[in-house]
């Protein structure tokens, strides 16, 4: 079968590649490894994930997207390169159309470099589609509809919470907390209270293992591994959830605020039904533990998680490709 369409979630942390029919062909880390020496690009997704924090000073491993936009031109376009070619296979008849999901706050300049990077990865046609919209077709919202839903999809570098009623936006707010701010908050928590400093992988690794956004009756337990700050040498401390709760107040204080100033932002005839419909979440970072509890606490309002939430706005983007006229009012740019 000759791939026509592919949908990306170009995502902070992980990039996933929506083929119609297929499903979910691809879901890699966006991370990309580079020669200092010649620019050359070494490894892409998996493979450079696994260097980070690991590699001599002749590479270096980056993430070429920051808070859900491009940081780094060329090294985004390389990737996006190595993701359509992997998706494609061998035998390349023709350049495929490409739809990539990208923030609602995005720039009109940021938009237009992701559009050029996928043109020049290789796309025929590029098209832009704001994430919570697409996040909310691939949960499964009928967003056609006469009445609002609200959704949240908190990804690695943001959450963009909209309220969505006839196939747009009514009132949206993003806000630069995600499952990388989470990491670091981790990171920086452990050091100040234990003396111990963790990479990044680990700190990850503990916030799927512990965490939590709210304080646990139990509390779970697990092991860290790290570097003592005062000896210099390998320790392994015992951590609790509590801990990454803690850890965690910032940002997740800072994600409740930008809830409420949507929610304030939003007419009241569709905050009837979001009351009645209750907020989605969705994107990877929605998965942490007790995250719905903590929304619904703080804004009086049923939270449910989607259905593999990781998943939602890759899945979005390929219903839209396969839908695209009925989308078109939903797309931002094309080329």
């Amino acid at each position: 079968m000759f791939i026509k369409k592919i949908g990306i979630d170009l995502g902070t942390t992980n990039v996933l590649v929506y083929v119609p029919k297929k499903g979910i062909f691809l879901n890699e880390p966006s991370v990309v490894a580079i020669s200092k020496a010649d620019g050359k690009v070494l490894a892409v997704g998996l493979e450079a994930k696994d260097m980070i924090g690991r590699t001599p000073d002749t590479i270096i491993a980056e993430r070429p997207l920051k808070d859900g936009v491009i940081a780094n031109y060329n090294t985004t376009e390389a990737m996006l390169r190595y993701f359509i070619n992997k998706a494609l296979g061998g035998v390349r008849l023709f350049r495929p159309e490409v739809m990539v999901a990208v923030p609602a706050g995005i720039t009109s300049t940021e938009r237009r470099a992701v559009i050029d990077a996928t043109i020049a990865a290789g796309a025929r046609a590029a098209y832009i589609i704001k994430e919570p919209v697409v996040a909310a077709i691939g949960a499964d919202i009928p967003i056609g509809a006469a009445s609002g839903h609200m959704i949240i999809d908190i990804g690695g570098g943001t959450a963009e919470i909209a309220v969505i009623s006839l196939g747009g936006i009514v009132s949206w707010g993003s806000v630069r907390v995600g499952g990388n701010k989470f990491d670091q908050a981790i990171a920086d928590y452990i050091r100040h209270k234990y003396n111990l400093a963790i990479g990044e992988r680990m700190a990850e690794e503990l916030k799927i293992k512990i965490g939590s956004a709210l304080f646990m009756d139990k509390p779970l337990i697990t092991e860290v591994k790290g570097r003592d700050m005062i000896t210099g040498l390998p320790k392994i401390v015992s951590v609790n959830s509590d801990d990454t709760t803690e850890a965690l107040q910032h940002d997740l204080e800072m994600l409740v605020e930008a809830i409420k100033e949507v929610l304030h932002k939003t007419p009241p005839e569709l905050s009837a039904d979001v009351i009645d419909k209750g907020i989605i979440l969705s994107g990877g970072s929605a998965l942490l533990r007790n995250l719905d509890e903590l929304i619904a606490q703080a804004t009086g309002v049923s939270t449910y998680v989607a259905e593999e939430p990781l998943l939602c706005v890759a899945k979005g983007t390929g219903i839209a490709l396969e839908n695209l006229d009925s989308y078109k009012r939903s797309i931002l740019a094309t080329k």
